[in-house]
């Protein structure tokens, strides 16, 4: 599949809407889809007509986060290089001068949460539903997750979801700071884009540079997201947690 086909990007008046369009793996952002979505914000950056950014996922769901299949780094250069490019994405989003609308039905998991996370508002569907499973394949949470989720809903919360990794429903979400609007099934990205058009009559430059400025401490972040996640990459337990999910059965770890 095609950098075009897996990532559809509209334009609403100012408003750009990127569209997750990998529906048979549930939006899965691969490291092709993660790529796709770097250069389509590195190039929606110096359009000046583009006043706010709408991301969504096609057929129903966000975006399932990770894809399994695909981690497969063999040694810690090659996770690594996994977290550069992912890195690239991420600092993009959270440093952009372009405020972000997550538009979120069904399911966002894992990366997924990550990825809405790093826009400034989230609208879910009632229906909607998060959850955070790093542990069940031998990881710790990244995508910036360390960072943006105790800042949104409080470390408490935040350890809640990140060590259990029981799913959130839309309600739950809502009351804890997760989500910033919950509408009707199937009217997310309406909502997104109602609420996108009101930067068409804000000052561009003052909501950069407070974006910018939120995004103090990321950096640190992101860097032990590196360190850490590339060491893991090569425990058995997360080619134990890797294997068990494919098959389709219970993880047995070791702590190895």
């Amino acid at each position: 599949m095609s950098s075009d086909e897996i990532l559809q990007e509209t334009r609403d008046g100012a408003t750009a809407v990127l569209t997750l369009n990998n529906p048979a793996r549930r939006n899965a952002l691969s490291l092709a889809l993660r790529e796709a979505l770097a250069a389509a914000l590195e190039r929606i950056e110096g359009d000046p007509a583009v006043r706010a950014i709408v991301l969504t996922g096609a057929e129903g769901n966000f975006s399932s986060g990770g894809d399994i299949s695909g981690m497969d780094a063999r040694d810690l250069a090659a996770g690594r290089e996994r977290f550069r490019l992912t890195h690239r994405l991420v600092r993009l989003m959270i440093k952009g001068s372009k405020p972000l609308i997550a538009a979120v039905e069904g399911w966002a998991a894992g990366a997924g949460v990550g990825l809405a996370l790093c826009c400034d508002t989230i609208v879910a569907s009632a229906e909607a539903r998060c959850i955070l499973s790093f542990g069940k394949v031998g990881l710790i949470p990244d995508f910036g997750l360390l960072h943006t989720l105790p800042l949104r809903i409080g470390q408490g919360r935040a350890r809640q979801m990140m060590l259990y990794g029981e799913p959130v429903g839309a309600a739950a979400a809502l009351e804890m700071g997760l989500v910033d609007q919950m509408v009707p099934p199937g009217t997310a990205l309406a909502a997104a884009l109602d609420r996108a058009r009101l930067f068409a009559g804000t000052a561009p430059l003052p909501v950069g540079l407070t974006r910018h400025y939120l995004a103090h401490g990321f950096d640190a972040a992101l860097d032990w997201e590196r360190d850490t996640q590339s060491a893991l990459f090569l425990t058995a337990d997360h080619a134990e947690g890797k294997a068990a999910f494919l098959a389709k059965r219970a993880p047995v770890f070791t702590g190895k």
